[in-house]
């Protein structure tokens, strides 16, 4: 019976298997960050202007906050 060994690339193709795997998990990441500020947007712009107060957070902070600054 013969075996076949898919944990390493093709000889010749670990560069462009390399160059894409790294664009691709850029582009998750770049995703992933880009939920998570609509998420962190979305509930503090759910809160009111006393509990925004309650955190130390005015309306205008709401989108420096989501990206992290």
């Amino acid at each position: 019976m013969a075996a076949f060994d898919t944990t390493r690339p093709a000889y010749g193709a670990a560069p462009v298997a390399g160059h894409f795997s790294g664009v691709f998990s850029k582009l998750v990441a770049q995703v992933v960050a880009w939920n998570d500020a609509r998420v962190t947007r979305n509930a503090l712009s759910a809160l009111t202007d006393r509990e925004l107060d309650d955190i130390g957070l005015v309306r205008g902070d709401i989108d420096d906050v989501a990206i992290g600054r």
